[in-house]
């Protein structure tokens, strides 16, 4: 009995050993898997069986036979580069004594070859692997007399759909290619009177206003009476302009009749002399009160009330400001009213001193209204000579004809100027720029694929940019809608596999 009971706790005890390796040996395997890269980065979803192991340096490990070659990129502190570590038996091979040879293929893209130098214990790739890590690898390597061949794929920042369903989501296509842009520059402005058509009306003589007609926003014409006044002053110079046509007609009446006299022999020379003498000495005292009457918008007359002078308008307009009451004693300096013709406006805009190279008198200029939808075509018709003490900056001005009245004085407006046109070769939408990542993106079509193609842009005119580097002429990408496509990727999980 005792026999029986000790044979059956061995085997108890044999069951469970066998458990635990058995468990043991499934944790082993699970973290063989789990094992990420140097670089920190998540690695696509694939079946384990696929993918090649990981290396020392986290990268992945192809083996033939008593060699091996760990590929990884590395990109801390440098652009991304091909690093590879050659192995043979298990331990680090001398880099110089392998030789390989890596081609990548990617979409709408003819296939990059890279070749290899010994650099400290790896292999340096000659050509930065720019992004998105997303291609086919294929890898040559001659290790100890013998050739080895592997092969790879990964995908990063790509998506697949049909053409029904970018149809179904609005999303169009458009071929990048060779496109004119038109250099601009964006500037916040203000929309100001018309300093050529706006006039300060002052009295220009002492009184008291008797009555004013108009007020601040009425429409006014040319000689339009705008207030009355009671002046003093002005009776006196009207009394003195009556005396002078009075004493102009009296010396006119004698000059005649001393001339007659003159020419019949009656009376001397002399005597017709000094009157033609008074006769002009009175017609200059007469032109001259008289023109400073019309100075005033008066007439010289002995009718009605001497005092009253009527304030009239300068010009066609709209009373935009009126500082002006019945009964207020003005002096003749005044500022009463200002009649502005808003017909047209000026729109001035500050401009800095990085930019005045670029902006002169002449250049196209579109207005846009900050409040709402409006917008009006100009030209720069002025560029202030001095730079702001205090803000460093000139004032360009545009005159902008506004013959609905919308463009009202002290409107903010933003004031985009051309400033010059280029063909550039190559150009995209700017509409169908995306950011993906750290990078500004269009989402290239390659068959039933959409994947990111990292940009370096350079100029724009607000419709179309220009594309220095990322994107050829002739292909297709993504351009109304592109953001259905960022939506997709992000649902996908752009992952960012070394």
């Amino acid at each position: 009995m005792n026999k029986l009971t000790q044979a059956k706790s061995s085997w108890a005890v044999a069951m469970v050993i066998a458990v635990g390796a058995l468990l043991g040996w499934a944790v082993l395997q699970k973290d063989k898997h789990q094992v990420g890269d140097e670089h920190g980065h998540a690695e696509h979803a694939e079946p384990a069986e696929s993918k090649p192991p990981k290396g020392p340096h986290g990268g992945r490990l192809f083996k033939a036979g008593a060699h091996a070659l760990e590929v990884t990129i590395f990109e801390r502190g440098v652009p991304p580069e091909f690093r590879l570590y050659p192995y043979q038996n298990g331990k680090p091979m001398a880099p110089d004594q392998a030789t390989v040879k890596l081609t990548l293929e990617r979409l709408g893209r003819a296939p990059q070859v890279i070749q290899f130098k010994p650099q400290g214990d790896y292999l340096l790739g000659d050509a930065e692997v720019v992004e998105p890590h997303s291609f086919k690898v294929s890898i040559e390597a001659v290790q100890g007399g013998e050739t080895h061949r592997f092969a790879y794929e990964q995908e990063e920042a790509r998506v697949t759909m049909s053409d029904a369903q970018l149809q179904q989501a609005e999303v169009a296509l458009a071929v990048a290619g060779p496109a004119r842009i038109q250099s601009q520059l964006s500037l916040l402005g203000e929309v100001r009177y018309n300093g050529d058509r706006t006039v300060q009306v002052v009295p220009r003589l002492a009184g008291l206003v008797e009555a004013v007609l108009v007020n601040a926003g009425d429409q006014v014409r040319k000689g339009q009476v705008l207030a009355v006044l009671s002046s003093p002053s002005l009776a006196d110079q009207r009394a003195e302009g009556v005396a002078a046509q009075k004493r102009l007609a009296l010396a006119r009446t004698t000059h005649e009749r001393e001339k007659k006299l003159w020419q019949d022999k009656i009376s001397a020379e002399q005597d017709y002399l000094q009157a033609r003498a008074a006769w002009q000495e009175a017609e200059l005292a007469e032109q001259n009160i008289r023109q400073k009457l019309a100075h005033l918008g008066i007439a010289a007359t002995s009718h009605g009330n001497l005092t009253r002078f009527e304030l009239r308008s300068p010009i066609d307009g709209i009373v935009t400001d009126k500082r002006i009451t019945v009964g207020q004693s003005l002096s003749e300096s005044e500022h009463v009213f200002t009649v502005s013709d808003l017909s047209s406006v000026w729109v001035e805009a500050p401009v800095a001193t990085k930019d005045l190279g670029t902006i002169r008198a002449g250049l196209p200029v579109k207005v846009k209204a900050s409040a709402f939808e409006a917008q009006a075509a100009g030209t720069v018709t002025y560029v202030s000579a001095l730079v702001g003490e205090h803000t460093r900056s000139a004032t360009a001005r545009v005159v902008l004809p506004n013959p609905k009245g919308l463009w009202r004085p002290g409107l903010p407006v933003h004031v985009e100027i051309t400033s010059g046109e280029a063909e550039v070769p190559v150009a995209v939408q700017l509409d169908a720029i995306q950011t993906v990542r750290d990078w500004q993106v269009v989402f290239g079509r390659y068959g039933q694929h959409l994947e990111a193609r990292p940009l370096e842009l350079g100029r724009s005119d607000g419709r179309m940019v220009e594309v220095i580097s990322g994107l050829s002429a002739g292909e297709r990408y993504a351009s109304k809608n592109s953001f259905v496509i960022k939506a997709e990727l992000g649902k996908a999980g752009a992952s960012h596999d070394h």
